[in-house]
C-alpha cells in the first residue's frame, strides 16, 4: 500500500501557528504558495491568508514573537490548546488529553515537542498524515472553537483570524451557532493585566509527552521537509 501522502495545506496552517522562527520567515513564500493554490478555500480565503503570510516573511522577527505571546499565551480565550475551550481544568480534560494521545500513537505519530498533544499545530501535523475524511471529520469537531477564535481576533484586528477561517472551510461544516455563541460568552482577559492573568493561569500545567527539560530543536530545513514531521522551536521571547 503507498505511504498517505501530507496534507500539504494543513502542514503549513500547523506551521503559520507554531511560534514564529527566523526559518519559519524564510519558509514564508513556499507556505504561501501552498495556500494559495488550494483550490478547497475559497478565493475570498485565500486572499483572506496574504496578510498573515506577509507579515510572517516581512515583519520584525521579535514583533512578531511579542505578538504571538500576546494573543495566544496571555488569553485563555485564544488559547492554541483546543481542550482547553472544551473542558477548562475540569477532570474531564486528563482523559481526553490521555485519548488522543493513544490516537497519536495508533498512528505512527510522536510529537516532537514539549507542548500539550491538544496543542492546535501538534494536532494539524498530525491531522496532515491522515486521510482527507478522517481529518475533515476531526476539524469538523472543532469547527466552533474555530469560528469563536476567529471572532475574537477579528475584534483584535489580527491577521491570524484568516488562518482560523480556513479551517473552518477545511471543516467542510458550519458551526453550531449556540455552541459559537457559548464560547464567545467568555470573557476576554486584558493581556495587559498581568495580575488578572496570574489569578488565571495560577493551576500548573501538565505536561504530556517528550521530558520537558530535554528542550525542543529549532526548525530548520522547513522547506525540504515540508512533507516530514516538523519539530516547533523553543520559545525565546520573554513572555
Amino acid at each position: 500500500m503507498a505511504p498517505q501522502l501530507q496534507d500539504r495545506t494543513l502542514k503549513s496552517l500547523s506551521l503559520i501557528l507554531s511560534y514564529p522562527t527566523r526559518e519559519l520567515q524564510a519558509a514564508m513564500p513556499e507556505i504561501g504558495a501552498v495556500l494559495a493554490s488550494d483550490t478547497r478555500l475559497t478565493g475570498a480565503a485565500r486572499r483572506g491568508l496574504r496578510p498573515i503570510v506577509e507579515a510572517l516573511r516581512d515583519d520584525d522577527i521579535y514583533d512578531l514573537e511579542e505578538r504571538f505571546v500576546m494573543l495566544f499565551d496571555r488569553s485563555r480565550t485564544l488559547s492554541l490548546n483546543l481542550f482547553e475551550h472544551v473542558h477548562g481544568e475540569s477532570r474531564d480534560r486528563g482523559g481526553a488529553m490521555v485519548s488522543l494521545i493513544e490516537t497519536y500513537r495508533e498512528g505512527g505519530f510522536e510529537p516532537a515537542t514539549t507542548e500539550l498533544p491538544d496543542h492546535l499545530p501538534v494536532l494539524l501535523e498530525f491531522l496532515a498524515t491522515r486521510p482527507v475524511a478522517e481529518a475533515q471529520e476531526t476539524l469538523a469537531d472543532a469547527a466552533h472553537i474555530f469560528t469563536a477564535i476567529e471572532e475574537r481576533l477579528r475584534r483584535r484586528d489580527s491577521e491570524y483570524a484568516a488562518v482560523f477561517a480556513a479551517l473552518s472551510q477545511l471543516s467542510g461544516v458550519t458551526a453550531d451557532g449556540e455552541a459559537v455563541a457559548e464560547l464567545l460568552e467568555q470573557p476576554d482577559t486584558d493581556p495587559e493585566d498581568l495580575e488578572a492573568l496570574d489569578a488565571v493561569w495560577e493551576e500548573s500545567e501538565v505536561l504530556f509527552g517528550p521530558d520537558p527539560n530535554a528542550g525542543c530543536p529549532i526548525t530548520r530545513d522547513i522547506l525540504s521537509r515540508m512533507d516530514e514531521p516538523v519539530t516547533p522551536a523553543p520559545r525565546h521571547a520573554a513572555e
